[in-house]
């Protein structure tokens, strides 16, 4: 299990992008993060939320598959200030980045979710269901996809939304939660 420490370690979006990344980083990551759209019934959704989640990303400022999705968790966290989302390089701390590994890789971006005080709600990354299936099309033909980019990054940003809000539910009907907020 992930401490909770690492959260403590891990950087806001702009801090990330300075200490990690290049100028050519820094202007993809924002370019991604300007064209992210959500619809009305996603900002919607979002503004329901009420729990503080702690969203500990472990991330590469170089990485594409990070470029094309962590802007989306920071528009998220822009409708939803509960959601508190962190970069940790992946690079610079090796024990994170050992103990996140996915089918024994080091793969990026994870994202591991913690409550308000620190206890582990779950994990996802690194690339979601909607990306697997355009990456795969071409091996298994007829599975369902995003037939242009702005659908394709529609898809990856309601992947990452159907986790957040998993979560989000978890965390609102925790008994210990809803003891400690009286709701």
């Amino acid at each position: 299990m992930l401490p909770f420490s690492f959260f403590d370690a891990a950087l806001p979006y702009a801090e990330f992008l300075g200490t990690f990344g290049g100028p050519a980083d820094r202007d993809r990551w924002d370019q991604r993060r300007a064209a992210v759209v959500l619809s009305a019934e996603q900002d919607q959704l979002l503004e329901k939320f009420t729990r503080v989640t702690n969203v500990l990303v472990l991330a590469g400022a170089w990485c594409g598959d990070c470029a094309a999705q962590c802007p989306i968790l920071e528009r998220f966290s822009d409708v939803a200030p509960v959601l508190r989302v962190r970069y940790l390089d992946r690079d610079a701390h090796p024990e994170a980045q050992a103990e996140l590994k996915i089918n024994g890789g080091a793969r990026v971006p994870v994202a591991v979710f913690f409550s308000e005080d620190g206890h582990e709600v779950a994990r996802f990354g690194e690339r979601t269901l909607a990306h697997y299936r355009k990456l795969v099309q071409s091996l298994v033909p007829g599975l369902p996809g995003a037939p242009d980019p702005a659908a394709q990054q529609a898809a990856v940003a309601a992947d990452w939304l159907h986790e957040i809000e998993r979560v989000q539910w978890v965390l609102r009907l925790s008994p210990r939660l809803r003891s400690l907020h009286s709701d």
